[in-house]
């Protein structure tokens, strides 16, 4: 062979060697936009179903599965509705694989009826402390984040300030060493008092004590918006309580469009729970129109 012919053969190997070590130019996968905030479901929004006052039946066993029939990833527990299984390793084991298998997420769960955190009594304070740790357990194994109590004491509006304090705070350290958050919902008394909860949880200064506001259950003489918006700095979780809906589909009791902008001008953008407490429409029909509210919202957030 000539040497120009080698030469030439060569030079074309190699240029044919280097094109192939040019990888093909990939594209970056687009990163679908954060929504503002995600839509969970409160399990109270089921509680006739759960209590066979409404049919059909719901177990609590299925809620995971009913809240994805609904479009819902993400659930939130009440513990009425398995109040003797906290400490049922293979009855949350079960909750915890139907849960995995239907692809919702379980955020927290809600605690009654186990004492008051600020009973003025300090071996019922204690108790009631001890009693919710077995719901702080239950819940670091379902993967939730917390753990939603209440603030019941009994006094002036001073010593309840410093009673609930101390038990939250006792529970609250409790829950640290499951890295899980201990959250107040304003739920009667003086814990449906913005400026008083708030106090609270600033007196426990834990990073996992916080609030979680809820759209209701507030007395007449308390504006709504105000009391959400003094507690959205605190907040680890936000229940969006809904009763009836007029014929534009807009809750009659509180402005969906309002407290919202309230809730995100906080920077909060987690998951907001669907928490239907209606009578007039079914809990499955209570459930659909309060998520197409909470959907409208978001459609308004992505044209902005």
């Amino acid at each position: 062979m000539e040497r120009r012919t080698f030469l030439a053969l060569g030079a074309g190997a190699v240029g044919g060697l280097c094109l192939q070590k040019k990888a093909p130019a990939i594209a970056k996968p687009v990163k679908e936009p954060k929504k503002p905030f995600k839509i969970s479901l409160a399990q109270w929004s089921w509680h006739r179903r759960l209590r066979d006052q409404q049919k059909p039946k719901l177990d609590n066993l299925d809620f995971a599965q009913e809240a994805r029939k609904f479009g819902i990833n993400a659930v939130e527990y009440v513990n009425q509705f398995f109040k003797d299984k906290a400490g049922d390793k293979k009855y949350l084991a079960e909750m915890k694989k139907r849960a995995k298998d239907h692809r919702v997420k379980s955020l927290l769960i809600m605690c009654d009826g186990e004492g008051r955190l600020g009973d003025p009594d300090s071996n019922q304070r204690t108790q009631a402390v001890e009693n919710h740790y077995k719901w702080v357990e239950a819940a670091k194994y379902l993967g939730c984040h917390s753990i939603r109590v209440n603030a019941a004491s009994k006094g002036t509006y001073d010593e309840q300030h410093k009673l609930a304090a101390d038990g939250l705070r006792r529970l609250s350290e409790y829950a640290a060493d499951f890295k899980l958050n201990v959250i107040v919902e304003n739920h009667g008394g003086l814990s449906s008092n913005p400026k008083w909860l708030t106090g609270v949880i600033k007196k426990v200064n834990l990073p996992n004590c916080g609030t979680l506001p809820d759209f209701g259950n507030f007395p007449k003489d308390i504006d709504r918006y105000e009391a959400v918006k003094i507690m959205m700095p605190y907040a680890k979780a936000v229940s969006a309580k809904s009763y009836d809906f007029d014929e534009k589909g807009n809750d009659t009791s509180t402005d969906f469009f309002r407290m919202m902008k309230i809730v995100l001008d906080a920077g909060y953008h987690g998951y907001v729970g669907i928490e239907y407490e209606g009578r007039r429409l079914s809990e499955d029909d209570g459930i659909s129109a309060t998520k197409k509210l909470l959907e409208q919202i978001l459609a308004l957030h992505k044209k902005a």
